[in-house]
């Protein structure tokens, strides 16, 4: 092996790698925001087809992960999620 390949080979199992991270990561956040989502609507509709809005759960739910020092979930991002 001379430097050459091994300086492509090494660079061509970076970025295969760090590329196939990526997709993982995201499938997964993709998979946390949507049950995060599904918690809250089943939470606020209580097995009802409609919830009855208007208590501030998002701004609870964020409150309550910002004093344990959790990131990523506010209000705004919660709403997304649901």
């Amino acid at each position: 092996m001379n430097f050459k390949l091994l300086i492509e080979s090494i660079y061509n199992t970076h970025k295969s790698l760090e590329q196939s991270a990526v997709s993982a990561i995201n499938k997964h956040i993709t998979l946390r925001n949507w049950l995060i989502g599904y918690y809250i609507v089943e939470f606020e509709q209580k097995g009802n087809d409609r919830a009855q809005y208007g208590k501030n759960l998002l701004q609870k739910i964020e409150l309550r992960f910002s004093k344990q020092n959790v990131k990523g979930l506010a209000a705004t991002e919660l709403s997304r999620y649901r």
